[in-house]
């Protein structure tokens, strides 16, 4: 319920990333009935990790869970809730774009599994330059916004710890099936791409 101390900024933010979810839920549901293809190997210690990642964004998403609405995701000065504002919305759009840009690339290679596909091909350009796997990058990008616009901090730390854990399951078990296609090609682009966040990991 919305207080009568009802913060503007922190409106907009909320509203912001609500339309940001939009996008990528129609993008996404059109984007899934499009990728179809005869799958060849699949790796299913990747669906634990999809599970925590779920995880991760039902704790942000979760009404117990979230701070008064409307309202800043810790006390702080005018100026730095606005810069703040600013940059978890660009955050949660750059994250949708990034996703929509990534699935799009992969065309039907694209899959919640982790799994190979007939002529499964190495995926290096586009989005895949920046980091090897910028679906998930995005999608932790979109947890951050998500959890700036909504949750209690604690609740925001907590959900990324668990989102991150089942980030690298997934990573894990679809690099393994990427390794094992395509060998030394696939060794060579990890060396020069991060898997995750560039200049970090």
């Amino acid at each position: 319920m919305v207080g009568a101390a009802s913060d503007p900024v922190a409106e907009v933010v909320f509203y912001a990333v609500i339309g940001c979810w939009c996008i990528f839920l129609i993008t996404f549901g059109l984007r899934a009935r499009r990728a179809k293809s005869q799958e060849t190997k699949r790796d299913r210690t990747a669906m634990a990790g999809l599970f925590l990642q779920s995880v991760g964004y039902f704790a942000v998403w979760l009404s117990l869970l979230r701070r008064e609405q409307f309202s800043a995701i810790v006390p702080m000065p005018q100026f730095a809730e606005v810069v703040l504002a600013v940059l978890t919305v660009a955050m949660a759009a750059a994250s949708v774009w990034l996703v929509n840009a990534a699935s799009r690339r992969l065309g039907k290679q694209w899959a919640l599994a982790a799994r190979l596909v007939e002529g499964h091909d190495l995926i290096s350009d586009g989005p895949y330059r920046l980091v090897r796997n910028p679906i998930y990058t995005g999608m932790f990008g979109l947890l951050l916004a998500t959890g700036l616009a909504m949750s209690r901090w604690t609740t925001l730390l907590a959900a990324s710890a668990v989102f991150v854990v089942g980030t690298l399951i997934r990573i894990r078990s679809e690099e393994k099936l990427l390794r094992q296609a395509f060998g030394a090609a696939f060794d060579e682009y990890a060396r020069k791409v991060p898997a995750l966040i560039p200049g970090i990991y």
